[in-house]
C-alpha cells in the first residue's frame, strides 16, 4: 500500500468540517495518507499576523499534495484586509508552486439535459499576475491600471493540457473561450497558440466562443460543452457560473495542478468558508470529497479516485435528504 505525504489546510469556517469528511472517505477507499496539518487562513492571521511564512511554504514544497478546505473571514468582517489572503496565501501558493492549471469538472442536470464538462483555466498569469499600479492615488486625477500578463509559454502549456484532456474524454471536443474581438493582443496570442497546438491533436474537434456568448450557452445549453480552455479571469467567472447551473457551487471541486510535478498540487472545493453555518451540520462536503478524489487521481490512485467520484455523483443525483455534514460523509464512504 502506497503512502502519500499530504498537507491538510482546514482553514476557516466550514473548511475543517468538510475536509474531515473528505479524509474519512479517502480512508474508506483504502488509501493511506501521511498527513501533516497546517494552520493557515484568516484565524491564523488574526492570531499571529502571519499569512504564509516562508518556513511553512518550504515544508509544503516537499509534499506530494495539499488538500485545502476554505479560507476567509466572516462576510462583512474588516479585520482581515481585502485581498490579503487571496494574494498572500492562495495566489502565492499558485505562483510559488507553479500550479499553472486550474481544473474544474462539472456534472449534473441542467437546461437541455445532462452536464458533463471540464474547464481548464490558466492559473498563474492574466490579470491575476499582479501587473499594474496607481498614479496620483487619492487625488481627483487618480489613475489605476491592471494589466493582463500572457506569455507564449504560459498559454501554450495550458492549451496543450486542455487538448490532452479533451483527447482522453469520449467526445474529443475542446472550446477556446476568450474575447478576441476586443482583447486583440492577449486574444490573438491565445488563438494562435490554440490553433498551432491543435495541429498535433487532429482527433480533437475544436470551437471558439466569446466569453459573453459562453455565459449564455452555459445557462441555456451547457451540454454543448465537453472541455473549455480559457484564461485566468474568464475561467474564474465561468466556473462559478458552471457550478451554479450544474447543481450549485457547493458541489464544485477543483484541482490546482503542477502537471510537470516539480512540486505538490493543491486540491480544494470552490465554495467559501461560510462562517454562518459552522457547527450546524449544514455544510455540504461533497465538493471537498470530490476534490480529494481528484487529488488521489493525481497521486496515481486511479481506482480509489474513480470509486469516490462515482459515489459523490450518485449521492448528488439522489439527494442527501437533509443529512448532516458527517452523515453525508458516511453515505459516500458506504458507497465507496
Amino acid at each position: 500500500m502506497s503512502t502519500h505525504r499530504v498537507g491538510v489546510i482546514g482553514g476557516d469556517g466550514i473548511g475543517p468540517e468538510v475536509v474531515a469528511e473528505a479524509l474519512k472517505v479517502v480512508a474508506a477507499a483504502g488509501v493511506q495518507l501521511d498527513l501533516g496539518h497546517y494552520d493557515l487562513g484568516a484565524d491564523r492571521y488574526l492570531r499571529t499576523g502571519d499569512v504564509l511564512p516562508d518556513a511553512v511554504l518550504d515544508e509544503l514544497r516537499a509534499l506530494d499534495a495539499v488538500l485545502l478546505g476554505a479560507v476567509g473571514p466572516p462576510v462583512g468582517s474588516t479585520a482581515v484586509p481585502p485581498g490579503l489572503l487571496e494574494r498572500g496565501l492562495l495566489l502565492r501558493l499558485r505562483f510559488e508552486l507553479d500550479l499553472y492549471i486550474n481544473l474544474r469538472p462539472f456534472n449534473g442536470t441542467g437546461p437541455g439535459g445532462d452536464i458533463d464538462l471540464a474547464v481548464v483555466r490558466e492559473n498563474t498569469e492574466g490579470t491575476y499576475a499582479g501587473e499594474g499600479g496607481f498614479l496620483r492615488r487619492g487625488t481627483p486625477h487618480e489613475v489605476a491600471t491592471q494589466g493582463s500578463v500572457n506569455t507564449r509559454h504560459g498559454v501554450e502549456r495550458c492549451v496543450r493540457f486542455a487538448f490532452e484532456l479533451a483527447r482522453s474524454r469520449p467526445r474529443h471536443h475542446l472550446t477556446l473561450v476568450h474575447k478576441t474581438n476586443v482583447l486583440t493582443f492577449a486574444g490573438d496570442l491565445w488563438q494562435r497558440a490554440f490553433d498551432e497546438v491543435g495541429a498535433d491533436f487532429g482527433e480533437v474537434e475544436t470551437a471558439y466562443n466569446h466569453v459573453d456568448a459562453a455565459c449564455i450557452y452555459l445557462v441555456e445549453a451547457p451540454g454543448r460543452y465537453d472541455v473549455i480552455v480559457t484564461d485566468n479571469l474568464f475561467g474564474d467567472i465561468l466556473t462559478d457560473l458552471a457550478g451554479a447551473v450544474s447543481g450549485g457551487i457547493g458541489l464544485a471541486a477543483s484541482a490546482n495542478l503542477n502537471p510537470a510535478r516539480t512540486g505538490p498540487s493543491l486540491f480544494e472545493p470552490v465554495h467559501g468558508a461560510a462562517h454562518d453555518i459552522v457547527g450546524t451540520g449544514r455544510a455540504n462536503p461533497l465538493a471537498a470529497i470530490r476534490s480529494a478524489a481528484m487529488m488521489l487521481d493525481h497521486l496515481g490512485e486511479a481506482d480509489a479516485a474513480a470509486r469516490i467520484t462515482k459515489a459523490v455523483l450518485e449521492c448528488a443525483r439522489a439527494g442527501t435528504g437533509g443529512a448532516s455534514t458527517s452523515e453525508v460523509g458516511d453515505l459516500v464512504a458506504e458507497r465507496v
